[in-house]
């Protein structure tokens, strides 16, 4: 059991900075169809630099043994952001298959969190 449930943890992470990394260069480039994606959807473009750099460096918060809390902090990050994109697109009426890498992206982030081994965690002190 042990061992299949750090299989899933480093599937679903590596999955999930994959697929962070990746949008995450797509925004910082500023590639073409990310500019019109985040035009339609209403946001300024600075707003992809911040994402962008934000994703790379949840990335490697997640990726770097040690720091539980500050991968606590990326994983809330990550959450933010894929939820906040799904509701983006929901509230501009987009077609479902725009919720598709988000909601993908956000299961990973679940997943990924909910399987991390013990060294990952913050362990709570209990105090009298």
């Amino acid at each position: 059991m042990k061992k299949r449930n750090k299989i899933i943890y480093w599937i679903s992470t590596l999955w999930l900075a994959l697929g962070m990394v990746s949008t995450g260069i797509v925004q910082l480039i500023k590639m073409e169809e990310e500019v019109d994606n985040f035009t339609t959807l209403g946001y300024p473009l600075y707003l992809m630099t911040i994402l962008g750099i934000c994703k790379m460096l949840g990335v490697v918060a997640v990726l770097v043994p040690k720091f539980p809390l500050i991968k606590e902090w990326a994983y809330a990050g990550f959450f933010f952001m894929m939820s906040g994109a799904i509701i983006s697109h929901l509230a501009s009426g987009d077609p479902s298959m725009e919720l598709f890498g988000p909601a993908l992206l956000l299961t990973l982030t679940a997943v990924s969190w909910y399987f991390r081994p013990s060294d990952r965690k913050i362990i709570a002190v209990q105090t009298k």
